[in-house]
């Protein structure tokens, strides 16, 4: 019997940039099963809490438990959803953003037969907070899809951004408002955004504000990511705390994989792989001065992390190492039901 994978998020505009959809597809390719968005509110005539969601399919979910093998859930953040309490099959609980140093429900999560989590960091908290079930679950991507076109770094530094904000708000969790400044004050740092169909427009009012027409590029359709990177040295991922994206953004991956170096900062748990490489550097803040230190010391060692970043992203995180990994898992949380 196949799995049902669960999402949190609303259904997006533009589901191929959304890493947590790739990955999930990835897997419905491979082990079939559906899709079910668990977030009420595209159709609520009210705001619904997250304490909320799910409830709305309780039944339904009951029902086609008796078709399913298990349940594989994905959010962001370690939040404690009650509804997943009621369900009778096996649960993975998949932190996709990596666990903070916040409080946690660790009587919720050691319920779950296990709490997947892509980084070593977030295991250790787990661990540290009494949760028994979790385990590591490195990401993957298809590699096979990007091929190196080097870029020497010889006056022009381009960098991708390929993690868009959901919320007014995120142009500064997620460091665009930072990036923006640095572009500014740094005139040989070139960006290009790639955006989800998601306030475009306060997008480029800030560009325009800031009078960086021909320094920012925002891309707002589907593109061949592969094609983007082939002119980029590399790429950049930005979060003020682990949960606002993918511990491991896909952008990165892909940027690894195309052999370009990359910039992350420290509260994105991919730093610590990033930093023990040697596959690019760490920004340690979310502000413009920590970004431009990193890139001052990126480009004067651009030969080396290029060279790293060439190495590692067709070795680490391929599709077969991921698909396999989940079989593993999914055959052991399964073997006795």
């Amino acid at each position: 019997m196949p799995p049902l994978y669960h999402f949190t998020v609303l259904p997006p505009k533009m589901p191929e940039a959304v890493a947590e959809l790739q990955e999930i597809n990835m897997l419905r390719g491979h082990f079939g099963g559906d899709l079910w968005y668990i977030n009420p509110n595209q159709h609520s005539p009210m705001y619904v809490p997250r304490l909320l969601f799910g409830f709305q399919l309780l039944g339904k979910l009951r029902r086609a438990e008796a078709q399913l093998s298990l349940h594989h859930f994905y959010n962001p953040d370690a939040f404690a959803f009650p509804f997943l309490r009621w369900l009778k099959k096996p649960i993975i609980y998949a932190v996709s953003g990596g666990v903070g140093e916040g409080r946690l429900n660790t009587a919720f999560f050691n319920r779950m037969a296990a709490v997947a989590v892509p980084d070593e960091r977030s295991l250790r908290r787990l661990q540290a907070r009494g949760v028994t079930t979790g385990v590591q679950m490195r990401p993957g991507i298809d590699t096979t899809r990007f091929r190196h076109h080097p870029q020497p770094l010889t006056g022009e530094i381009r960098l991708l951004m390929a993690s868009a904000p959901w919320t007014e708000a995120q142009f500064a969790s997620k460091g665009i408002d930072a990036l923006l400044e640095a572009v500014a004050r740094l005139p040989r740092l070139h960006l290009t955004f790639l955006w989800r169909g998601v306030l475009e427009e306060a997008m480029c009012a800030r560009v325009k504000r800031l009078n960086l027409q021909d320094r920012v590029t925002v891309i707002n359709r589907r593109v061949d990511v592969n094609a983007v990177l082939a002119e980029m040295h590399g790429a950049v991922a930005l979060a003020n705390r682990p949960g606002i994206m993918k511990a491991y953004p896909h952008s990165l991956l892909d940027a690894l994989a195309a052999g370009k170096p990359v910039l992350v900062n420290r509260a994105i748990p991919m730093a610590d792989y990033v930093e023990a490489s040697g596959c690019g550097v760490v920004i340690e803040e979310v502000n413009a001065e920590s970004v431009l230190a990193a890139v001052a010391k990126w480009s004067g060692q651009y030969a080396q992390v290029a060279e790293t970043a060439r190495t590692v992203g067709q070795r680490d995180f391929s599709q077969r190492q991921f698909i396999n990994a989940y079989e593993k898992l999914y055959a052991r949380l399964t073997s006795n039901k």
